[in-house]
């Protein structure tokens, strides 16, 4: 074994290399790194290097080698930038070479913001199966139907059996719940055969509760200066933060890169906090149009409170992604569906003059006074194209924002529903469907997470209280009735019935006649 140094591709993590696996890790306040293989326990002393990075060369790995670190003689921990986890985030890492998979795609040009219609996915749920496998199967069946791009729910891992994939604590590492990374790049080869792109959620705010080892190999991954509502922010510009920032950069690129994905949607953007002369997410714009390496990328951003520079140009300022999402025209549409008008729904109308507003400007909140928060929503849309807002009437978070995560077409009449739909797939913004609004799939999707007894009890207790802002839904009774999280039942019930696009012919026609027209004309 050596530890000779060698430029790994990627900041950290293991990089094969002709003379074994090149390891490099980043623990600043570490004096021995060592990494330990699994295969009969050999380690090797990586050499230190400037920054605080450690690195080596492990002769006796190779691909499919399990392996971990250990700092100063401690526990032994899995890679922050490991590649896959075979038996979780909890597990030993093992060594990925991305340079083996045998592309088709050369010919494919990437996805631009104009003219496309996204597909909201949760690969869990998408199918019976829930692997990437099963889904690629049906991904002929949704190019025929008229979507053009796949919206991937995220797929970092995660512990447990099940989860939205929000609670993601190993970024590079795509959840062994759905197969292998090769199943995961087959799933991407195969759509761009089909003329489908892919794009992937990611989460730059926060990592989940479980299976997040960052903290062992540095504090400084975190901070404690920036209010987070769903664990520690993450440090993108205080003391430490420069390798921290290289860390998600990278981790961006290698989705481009390794994966050919065709963007990334990038989750609560209003929590990453970052007061460097150039935000993270400008940084990270940069980083991902370099790695496509001249293939047409596609960013889009969720922001609840409607902050355009997330989309304004870099020149301008901005950020420079290329969409984001319109709650607007989602909360807008839900008071003219079903009545309701609770909770973050109370200051909208649901009228003409509403939809006529936002399919001119985009938000329909441009800096005035919003109730609910008691503050004010939203910033002025002026110059930016129509097709930069991203409009929707189901998405995963709304639809599990009740008490049985009914679809939208259960909750109003018939007509109503025709016209909302027809509405957002005609409009000038750029349309997003959730995973089997296209037939009218009659499953719920439900908030659900697989994690340890303890830690299960505070989510459902967490989930109840966020759910107590909907009156109905506050009463001792109804609170009661809640969908338990971390029931498999839960999960289960939240699955897709494919069969349903044959005995659900007239919803399936109207969403695929709609999106035909709105390609024709």
């Amino acid at each position: 074994m050596s530890a000779a140094a060698r430029p790994g591709r990627l900041p950290v993590g293991a990089e094969i290399t002709t003379e074994g696996v090149h390891f490099r890790v980043w623990a600043p306040r570490a004096r021995l790194v060592e990494v330990v293989l699994d295969d009969g326990g050999l380690a090797v002393a990586l050499a230190p290097r400037p920054g605080g990075y450690h690195d080596g060369v492990a002769e006796a790995a190779t691909r499919g080698t399990r392996y971990r670190f250990r700092l100063d003689g401690g526990p032994l921990l899995p890679d922050p930038a490991s590649r896959f986890q075979p038996e979780g985030p909890h597990g030993a890492s093992a060594v990925v070479d991305p340079s083996t998979f045998p592309w088709t795609d050369d010919g494919w040009r990437g996805v631009g913001l104009k003219g496309q219609v996204l597909y909201e996915m949760h690969v869990g749920t998408f199918t019976r199966e829930g692997t990437w496998e099963a889904a690629a199967r049906e991904l002929p069946e949704l190019a025929r139907a008229g979507i053009t791009v796949i919206e991937l729910m995220p797929v970092a891992d995660f512990p447990g059996r099940f989860g939205w994939g929000y609670d993601g604590v190993d970024l590079f590492a795509p959840t062994r719940l759905y197969g292998e990374p090769d199943d995961f790049r087959r799933f991407v080869d195969r759509a761009h055969t089909l003329g489908l792109g892919v794009i992937l959620d990611v989460v730059y705010n926060h990592l989940g509760p479980d299976g997040n080892y960052l903290k062992e190999f540095s504090g400084d991954y975190f901070t404690d200066r920036y209010p987070n509502d769903w664990g520690e922010a993450i440090n993108f510009d205080g003391e430490g933060s420069g390798p921290v920032r290289e860390f998600v950069l990278a981790n961006a690129a290698h989705w481009i890169e390794e994966y050919h994905l065709d963007g990334l949607r990038l989750d609560a953007t209003q929590q990453i906090y970052d007061a460097s002369p150039e935000h993270i997410l400008a940084a990270l714009s940069r980083r991902v149009r370099a790695a496509a390496g001249g293939r047409a990328t596609l960013l889009i951003a969720e922001n609840e409170p409607q902050d355009v520079r997330v989309v304004r140009s870099l020149e301008a300022g901005g950020y420079g992604l290329d969409a984001v999402w319109n709650d607007d025209f989602h909360h807008a549409a839900v008071v003219a569906l079903t009545g309701l008008t609770a909770a973050y729904y109370s200051d909208y109308r649901g009228t003409a003059q509403e939809f006529v507003s936002v399919m001119k400007r985009g938000f329909l909140y441009q800096g005035q006074r919003y109730r609910w928060q008691k503050k004010r929503r939203g910033t002025s849309t002026v110059g930016l194209p129509p097709a930069t807002f991203v409009t929707f009437i189901q998405n995963h978070d709304q639809i599990a924002n009740s008490a049985r995560g009914h679809r939208r077409h259960l909750l109003t009449s018939p007509g109503r529903y025709k016209a909302m739909t027809a509405l957002m797939l005609l409009g000038p913004g750029t349309p997003l469907l959730f995973q089997g609004q296209e037939f009218g799939a009659s499953a719920p999707f439900l908030y659900f997470a697989d994690h340890k007894p303890e830690l299960a009890r505070l989510v459902r207790r967490g989930r109840a209280e966020f759910l107590r802002q909907f009156p109905a839904l506050a009463a001792p009774e109804m609170q009661k009735q809640l969908p338990d999280p971390a029931d498999p039942a839960t999960f289960e019930h939240s699955k897709l019935d494919l069969s349903e696009r044959e005995r659900h012919t007239e919803a399936y026609a109207l969403h695929r006649d709609l999106l035909a027209l709105r390609r024709e004309e």
